[in-house]
């Protein structure tokens, strides 16, 4: 009898290694800015680069993934993310242009960090596994769970050691895809189906529920990474607190409460409705959103941007769980699609949070404001989606 949990934990792993190739590079920027004397407008193209790189995986995925097989793009995948963690510590000083070192290794581990994102989930559906739905829930909470680990083992590190020696970290936290390795390399995995009996990209896109479920992610990444990025600087300046206190106040914290919910819904999925859990979390978004924008109270918008994670934890994994029912066969090129369309709400939301609070003389709350729009959106999907459900039956 094949061991899944043993692929199970791999893949509780490849998502603690994607919340540490997303959060570990952030919490240095001001230190690349002073000792390589990299300008911010430079260091904010790191973000960018990780992003994009993860949108171009995607679509890499969707096309070639069946082709290649999971085994090796998953094995692939630590690899990447383990080699562009020790870049991160070694090529800034070999590089005669420190930027540049950076951003190749920001590239190969945003490479791991891709597959990682498109391919555990379907993974873990092909498993034998009871309730899929808790069960997806319960694997992308490892990332919430792997983001909190990030920040507060390495600032602890940082006040520990110093962070002059921040280059250790970076080695130490490559340790973990490099013994994830040997999991995805020995672990059971399956298929969602058969070799070419998968939906195509044209298949999937000429089915109306699975643009509401793309509109979904969007609204969803958007939504939730929009309020996790700026909650720190959120944080700052309207509590007036330290860089440290603040990232730990606010996407620390946001993080906690977004696992949580995903902890909730894995535990007891069974007794829960997942359309209604999902709309609850929309309206809960809508209102944390409203706190953090237009209160004229510090602490009342702090409790809204950390409740906010609450409301989104179930937006990702839910709406993935969602398209695996109503797409069976689906396949690769459908995780692949859904994760690009989270990936680009991801990219988008937070841009224009920041290009409005700019536009009025740094006013994060104003900025905010534009970012209701996403919740919002998000709502008004959901009960397409429920429609769309209920006509279909």
């Amino acid at each position: 009898m094949p061991n899944y949990q043993k692929t199970k934990r791999a893949c509780y792993l490849g998502f603690i290694t994607q919340a540490i190739s997303a959060n570990f590079a952030p919490l240095l920027f001001l230190k690349f800015h002073n000792d390589y004397h990299i300008s911010l407008g430079n260091i904010a193209l790191i973000s960018t680069f990780f992003f994009f790189t993860q949108l171009v995986v995607d679509l890499f995925c969707a096309k070639f993934v069946d082709k290649i097989g999971y085994r090796a793009c998953i094995v692939a995948s630590q690899i990447c993310a383990s080699v562009g963690l020790v870049g991160l510590a070694v090529l800034p000083n070999m590089l005669p242009n420190p930027f540049v070192g950076i951003i190749c290794s920001v590239i190969i581990y945003a490479m791991g960090s891709g597959l990682i994102e498109v391919l555990c989930s379907p993974i873990v559906e092909a498993c034998p596994f009871e309730n899929k739905e808790a069960t997806m829930s319960l694997l992308h909470s490892f990332y919430c769970w792997g983001s909190v680990g990030t920040i507060l083992i390495t600032s602890l590190f940082f006040l520990l050691f110093g962070m002059e020696h921040w280059k250790w970290m970076a080695i130490l936290w490559a340790l973990i895809p490099a013994v994830n390795i040997y999991n995805f390399a020995t672990c059971p995995i399956e298929y969602l189906v058969d070799d070419g009996n998968g939906m195509g990209i044209r298949q999937l896109f000429c089915k109306p529920i699975f643009w509401v479920a793309i509109c979904l992610m969007i609204c969803s990444g958007a939504s939730e990474l929009t309020m996790a990025q700026w909650a720190s600087a959120y944080v700052e300046s309207a509590l007036g607190l330290s860089k440290t206190l603040g990232d730990l106040a606010g996407p620390c914290m946001f993080a906690v409460t977004m696992g949580i919910s995903r902890v909730i819904f894995g535990r007891y999925g069974k007794q829960l409705d997942l359309m209604k859990f999902m709309v609850g979390s929309g309206f809960l978004c809508v209102i944390c959103y409203l706190l953090a924008s237009l209160s004229s109270n510090p602490i009342v918008g702090l409790i809204g941007c950390i409740v906010c994670g609450f409301s989104v934890g179930i937006m990702w994994p839910g709406t993935i769980s969602i398209s695996s029912k109503e797409f069976p066969t689906g396949g690769t090129a459908m995780f692949a699609l859904l994760a690009m369309a989270g990936d680009l709400g991801g990219s988008i939301g937070p841009g224009i949070v920041g290009h409005i609070t700019q536009m009025t003389g740094d006013d994060i709350r104003v900025g905010m404001r534009m970012g209701l729009i996403f919740p919002i959106i998000l709502l008004f999907m959901m009960f397409a989606l429920y429609i769309g459900k209920s006509k279909s039956k």
